[in-house]
């Protein structure tokens, strides 16, 4: 069954549409699906950091610290966001950066993708490469997180609760809030 391709309306025409949240939220597999219906390339900035810099997220974090690693993010997202158009899954501190913020808000529109804890912890138990898991219990790890970072991701244009249904039913809702986004109404 072939996928309907869905036109953003005018007032998003040339926009990057940027996914934002902590890990486990389903940012890159929702920005896949969300970049296909708007027949728009599809860029996640952990994979363009890994290759800007030769090494792995994790190998950045240990060899040369997160401070070094988050000035690597912010000139990564600088150069996508200067490109063509795009549906952007962003690494989980990335929008911390007020200049990334900044820059996220000038080029696109943000969508934060926000779950809570039980569905976080359930999404990430399993996998590795993610380096602030790696010092203690997922658990309290995401706890510290959601409460540093939720109330800096509430600055996003769109906010979108995250549950277990599939992510096709989700990427269809976030479709259908772009659809209907009107930037005047939301002070953009």
């Amino acid at each position: 069954m072939k996928q309907e391709i869905i036109n953003l309306p005018h007032s998003l025409q040339g926009k990057f549409i940027i996914l934002v949240g902590l890990m486990g939220a389903g940012k890159t597999k929702l920005g896949r699906i969300i970049a296909s219906s708007l027949n728009l390339p599809f860029v996640d900035t952990d994979i363009e950091i890994e290759k800007a810099a030769g090494y792995s997220i994790q190998e950045i974090f240990d060899r040369f610290g997160e401070a070094y690693f988050r000035d690597g993010e912010r000139r990564v997202i600088e150069r996508i966001l200067h490109e063509q158009p795009a549906v952007v899954a962003t690494g989980g501190g990335a929008y911390m950066d007020e200049q990334v913020r900044n820059t996220m808000s000038r080029h696109g529109i943000t969508i934060w993708l926000r779950a809570d804890l039980d569905l976080l912890v359930q999404r990430v138990k399993n996998r590795s490469g993610r380096p602030l898991l790696n010092k203690g219990s997922k658990r309290k790890i995401l706890s510290g997180l959601i409460a540093k970072r939720y109330p800096v991701y509430a600055q996003s244009k769109i906010i979108v609760d995250i549950s277990d249904e599939p992510a096709s039913k989700t990427a269809k809702r976030i479709v259908e809030l772009l659809m209907s986004y009107r930037p005047e109404e939301n002070n953009q």
